[in-house]
């Protein structure tokens, strides 16, 4: 957690906004920003969302840095385009809709890939 933390005001300050300034854009106090930058406070991926708008970064960004996604997992779907890609730029998806239809398409993949392998 304190590596979200780390992460957090690195990216506040390329960003050149005081933590005021990036908890009143993100919509959550100060003291709960300045806590979840410490480490001290794990937040939802709801506010990780919030902060990432702020900072102008992609939430998934802030999501493996928390370990809410896997980095590889990621890089994977980001890479492959098609799908994963389409779902990832989807404005109209919450993050969390994102994550679940990118692990039910991965499900998908994995299962036809086996099928594929075992057929004679």
């Amino acid at each position: 957690m304190a590596s979200l933390g780390e992460f957090l005001r690195e990216q506040r300050r390329q960003a050149k906004l005081s933590l005021r300034q990036l908890a009143d854009v993100a919509g959550v106090s100060n003291p709960y920003l300045s806590q979840i930058e410490r480490g001290l406070r794990k937040p939802s991926a709801e506010i990780l969302q919030q902060i990432a708008k702020g900072l102008r970064i992609s939430a998934e960004t802030l999501y493996v840095q928390a370990g809410i996604l896997d980095a590889d997992a990621v890089k994977e779907q980001t890479e492959a385009g098609g799908v994963p890609a389409a779902v990832l730029a989807d404005p109209d998806l919450s993050d969390e809709q994102k994550q679940a239809l990118l692990q039910i398409y991965t499900s998908f993949r994995n299962d036809r890939s086996r099928q594929e392998k075992e057929k004679p």
